[in-house]
């Protein structure tokens, strides 16, 4: 009888923390999917701790480093020769120097590496030096990189280009979809209407953008509720006060499982400067809530590929975003139909890239 061993039979998979964010919660979804169906799987966490702690799936090893820094990553080479995995995953953008220095010291003898890209690679955002050094980053990645996976059909183009890699070498499979959370802590949610944002409070999200829209909507009792946590909270609770916003804008912090207050938002906004494929839109049109979204990525229209859906405005255009949340507010306005998520399983997608890895 055949031998059914699959090739990749040991997966590893890293991250800096589990403090909250759209990457590490993806890969801790994938993790338990890889481990469901039979695969042994090693998390190498730098800390453990926080508020996606409570996600992290049974029957997943997991190596702690005990040390929140990012530098703590660059321990991978050694972690990689003892455990001696048959493929290893980046699980975004944020970690491609992890991997880079993890190919650099193993060469020949590193496992080879499928990395996904989780934001933007064109940045108009970064100042001219900065945005040149990005772009020669990127084209760097062929180099470290056995093969790239994009979460949409237009991401994987703009990998094309920015990167230069192959398209033999670039694949494309979506995030596998957030699932409820039975008995997980829920926000207090305003009684009456209101706009939900959900991410991190840092500065690409922009949620000052949102925050200083409140003001100008045409319904003064429509409140603004942010779930997630970060290094802009002082900043943005300055703002609010500022803007006498107390009593209509509520901060609670990272919420478990955002899928009920997603259902029960009058509509979804995300204000960010650059993005990859945010989860919380793809999440919000399952749900039915309509999405008000800056043009942050190639995937937002993918995304949101119908007016009927929600809206899409320019990063920056104070007055067009008043103008679409006003719109969504509008009374009797009719929200979209609940979208059903399509393409490729994730999982099963991921399994076979990481067999044709291995197999090589």
């Amino acid at each position: 009888m055949p031998d059914q061993t699959p090739s990749a039979s040991h997966i590893l998979s890293f991250a800096q923390t589990l403090q909250g964010g759209g990457v590490e919660r993806a890969m801790l979804r994938m993790a338990d999917g890889w481990a469901r169906a039979g695969r042994r799987v090693t998390l190498v966490i730098g800390d453990a701790g926080g508020a996606l702690a409570h996600e992290l799936p049974g029957g997943v090893a997991v190596h702690k480093l005990g040390n929140p820094a990012y530098r703590a990553l660059f321990g991978l080479p050694a972690l990689v020769r003892e455990l001696a995995p048959d493929v290893v995953f980046c699980p975004g953008n944020h970690y491609t120097s992890a991997a880079w220095w993890l190919k650099r010291r193993l060469r020949g003898a590193c496992p080879p590496i499928a990395g996904k890209m989780s934001n933007a690679l064109v940045r108009p955002d970064l100042p001219r030096g900065a945005g040149m050094a990005y772009r020669a980053w990127l084209r760097m990645h062929p180099s470290f990189l056995d093969a790239v996976v994009a979460m949409t059909p237009a991401m994987a183009g703009e990998a094309v280009r920015a990167m230069g890699i192959r398209a033999d070498r670039l694949h494309v499979i979506p995030n596998p979809p957030a699932l409820p959370i039975p008995g997980a802590p829920q926000p207090r949610l305003p009684a009456g209407r209101f706009i939900l944002g959900v991410g991190r409070l840092a500065p690409q999200k922009r949620w000052d953008r949102l925050i200083a829209a409140l003001p100008r909507l045409i319904d003064p009792a429509v409140s603004l509720v942010i779930l997630g946590e970060g290094e802009e909270r002082a900043a943005l609770e300055r703002l609010v006060a500022r803007l006498g916003l107390a009593d209509r804008v509520s901060m609670p912090g990272h919420a478990p499982d955002p899928l009920p207050a997603i259902a029960r938002a009058d509509l979804v906004a995300l204000t960010s400067e650059f993005e990859g494929v945010p989860g919380v839109v793809r999440e919000a049109l399952a749900a039915g809530t309509p999405v008000v979204a800056t043009d942050s990525s190639v995937a937002i229209h993918e995304l949101i590929d119908s007016a009927s859906r929600g809206s899409v405005v320019q990063p920056g255009d104070r007055a067009r975003l008043v103008a679409a949340l006003n719109h969504w507010l509008m009374p009797g306005r009719v929200r979209p139909e609940p979208l059903a998520e399509t393409g490729p399983e994730p999982i099963a997608a991921y399994l076979d890239l990481f067999d044709a890895l291995a197999a090589r």
